[in-house]
């Protein structure tokens, strides 16, 4: 064949596809979502997410050390409460001396450098499950936002380095960076979950913080999963409202989606790797269809490929471990 182009000239090499790869990851844009549970000693199974936990705050140090050496520096909490703290309001939000508040201090304390992301939403501290106050069966924001603004105040006092509103309450960046601003924590970042869809792949998560909705669905807050511009418009409204960094969840059915805000914002853009995924990921390999390491890594590559700068991903420590094996 009389070819002037053969792009296969530029795959013949291990050395030379290196060379020419588009797509860069580094550990530093890995961050590890941590699950909290009550006690001393604790290291709970979470069945749907094979080698992932719910710890006591003493056990989660020692993970956190164990991130630490392999490189990943940024973390992400979340708490599972027992019933007794949960009511219609959410008030276990606001204890400074909760679970949550107290392992900030307890990470901060031990490991100073690293960065505290925390998770700003009512679902771990409601009895009804939800993001937000329920009244009559009806989510209502602004009393939400109010609880959401105290809420992201006691994380800032108790270490967190960034507050990331998961709730998709409207305004709720707004009234936080103006709380935040009042009580002097005005180098607090805000991720908020800009774009975060009514999912189907945030069953095994919600299993791991016993917070699944008593009644309904989260759809009157959540985006509906078949609309692309309205994600931009979530992402310049909070833009518009004091947002440090944005995010897109999911990540693997909405990579187009992340390609559109990374081309509509300046500011960083995050994904997550949600706990769906990952539990199909390790579904699949128990079932012996596909090779896990090899799906872990194209996986994450490929929401790094569409544009995140950022990636939040329960298989943050074994992608740690591939990236230093294949280190050049």
């Amino acid at each position: 064949m009389k070819l002037i182009q053969r792009p296969r000239r530029n795959r013949k090499t291990e050395a030379l596809r290196q060379m020419v790869a588009e797509t860069d990851l580094r550990v530093s844009q890995l961050v590890l979502p941590l699950f909290l549970c009550e006690g001393k000693g604790q290291q709970q199974v979470i069945s749907s997410m094979p080698g992932i936990y719910r710890m006591s705050p003493d056990v989660l140090l020692q993970e956190v050390g164990k991130a630490v050496a392999l490189g990943v520096k940024t973390f992400d909490l979340f708490p599972a409460l027992s019933e007794v703290h949960k009511d219609p309001y959410g008030k276990e939000s606001l204890n400074p001396n909760g679970l949550l508040p107290t392992t900030l201090k307890m990470i901060r304390d031990k490991f100073p450098d690293v960065t505290l992301i925390s998770d700003v939403a009512l679902d771990p501290y409601s009895s009804d499950g939800h993001d937000g106050i329920v009244k009559n069966g009806k989510i209502l924001n602004d009393e939400t936002v109010e609880v959401l603004a105290k809420m992201a105040i006691v994380h800032a006092q108790a270490g967190a380095d960034i507050v990331s509103p998961s709730d998709m309450m409207d305004g709720r960046v707004g009234a936080i960076r103006e709380a935040l601003d009042q009580e002097g924590f005005i180098d607090t970042g805000i991720l908020s979950y800009s774009a975060k869809y009514a999912s189907s792949f945030y069953g095994p998560f919600r299993e791991a913080l016993d917070s699944a909705p008593k009644f309904g669905d989260k759809k009157t807050y959540q985006m509906d999963f078949r609309n692309a511009r309205e994600a931009l418009r979530e992402v310049e409204l909070d833009e518009l409202e004091g947002a440090d960094m944005v995010m897109v969840k999911p990540a693997l059915s909405y990579l187009d989606i992340i390609a559109d805000v990374k081309a509509h914002t300046h500011l960083p853009v995050a994904a997550y790797n949600v706990s769906g995924e990952y539990g199909l990921i390790k579904a699949g390999a128990k079932a012996g269809i596909i090779d896990e390491t090899r799906a872990m890594v194209e996986t994450l590559y490929s929401i790094r490929r569409a544009g995140a700068d950022v990636i939040f991903t329960y298989f943050a420590l074994p992608m740690a471990e591939w990236l230093a094996a294949h280190r050049n």
